[in-house]
């Protein structure tokens, strides 16, 4: 089995984020890297594009050198879903991951996602097309995004906040990557970020749903919960379960 992890909005380094999860992973023989997105400054756009475009591009890229007989598991972090949307259906997909994310229908831009959660994240003008986050520090951030990590590794994701082609909040999906998929989908019922309720309103199109109780980033503070859906699948571990947190199957 190989694994492809696509972060969020507003952040860089994906192999950082995912690192603790694919330590838990590697020993149990699963392969999995991040995908660099063009957006947020980690790789050159392709033919020209830009914003979700670009980044849906490069996940497919992704894909195409996926070479497990078996395919490959995808990941999808908040942004990372309407990435998963937009890139369409692969061959190499065997199965999707949603943590904290989203399903958005063709025609659905990220912002519009976001619009009317009752306490968006604040987002200011980055400069040069870009979007950045606006008025935290690396104590507002970690208590936002990471309240359940240690202050180092808070900073550490403070240090990974960067600007994002605006592009990628704007465009409209032509795309529905997720439809006909097995999916599940971790619900994180602590997340000060995304509201629960706009999560169980994406998780509704997932095969399955489990609820684990962390902040926005469970793949970094609770790497067990997220490797256990991983490694769950659909063999014979799949529907289990697991102790601590609610699974739904639909």
């Amino acid at each position: 089995m190989e694994l492809l992890f696509v972060h969020g909005a507003l952040v860089r380094d994906g192999d950082w984020w995912w690192s603790p999860t694919a330590a838990l992973l590697d020993r149990a023989g699963v392969r999995s890297r991040s995908v660099t997105l063009p957006s947020c400054g980690e790789a050159p756009a392709v033919d020209g594009t830009s914003g979700l475009v670009a980044d849906a591009a490069a996940l497919r890229a992704a894909l195409d050198d996926v070479d497990d007989p078996d395919g490959a598991v995808v990941v999808g972090h908040s942004y990372g879903g309407t990435v998963i949307a937009e890139a369409g259906h692969h061959p190499a997909v065997a199965r999707l991951l949603f943590v904290s994310s989203y399903l958005p229908d063709v025609g659905t831009a990220q912002g519009a996602i976001m619009a009317d959660e009752p306490d968006p994240v604040s987002i200011g003008d980055g400069g040069e097309g870009r979007l950045a986050v606006s008025g935290y520090d690396a104590a507002s951030f970690g208590a936002r995004f990471l309240q359940d990590a240690d202050p180092d590794t808070q900073r550490a994701g403070w240090e990974r906040v960067t600007a994002q082609d605006a592009t990628a909040f704007v465009t409209p999906t032509t795309g529905a990557g997720w439809q006909g998929v097995d999916s599940t989908y971790v619900v994180c019922t602590e997340d000060r970020s995304t509201t629960v309720g706009l999560q169980r309103s994406h998780a509704a199109r997932a095969t399955r749903t489990v609820d684990v109780p962390t902040g926005h980033h469970p793949f970094v503070t609770r790497p067990d919960l997220v490797a256990e859906q991983v490694l769950c699948g659909d063999g014979p571990r799949a529907g289990r379960r697991p102790s601590g947190h609610r699974y739904r199957s639909r």
